[in-house]
């Protein structure tokens, strides 16, 4: 297998896209956190196909889980404390926090079905036969 199937390669290019944001606010911000570029270890992996890169893969996925976990516990104690205060805003415009809930739901699903799959194995593991 020496192109990554075509939900990795979706993955690839969305990890591309945040690894472009990450750096681009590095350096406009002079600060950085590890939750956005830690995508570039795991990008690097994936597209060179490196033995470690399914590893490092499920432990991005794992921090990404914690974190997800860690901002919705702190919502649901805001929420119990003033339920009137806890909304989400951008740019002036107020966004369903049933909206964001499920979009967590699925691009995690998402991930975590790509990361297991029996194909994105079997890309990485074409990549240490080479």
């Amino acid at each position: 297998m020496t192109k990554p199937h075509p939900l990795l390669a979706f993955l690839m290019l969305i990890y591309a896209v945040l690894a472009v944001a990450a750096l681009w606010r590095t350096f406009t911000m002079q600060t950085f956190d590890l939750l956005t570029l830690g995508v570039l270890p795991v990008l690097y992996g994936l597209y060179t196909r490196q033995f470690w890169a399914g590893v490092v893969f499920k432990i991005y996925l794992a921090i990404q889980t914690v974190a997800l976990l860690a901002l919705t516990t702190a919502a649901v104690i805001a929420y119990k404390i003033t339920p009137e205060d806890v909304k989400v805003v951008y740019q002036g415009q107020n966004i369903p926090i049933s909206g964001l809930v499920v979009l967590a739901i699925v691009v995690m699903s998402f991930q975590f079905w790509v990361a297991f799959s029996n194909k994105t194995r079997l890309y990485l593991a074409s990549g240490n036969n080479s």
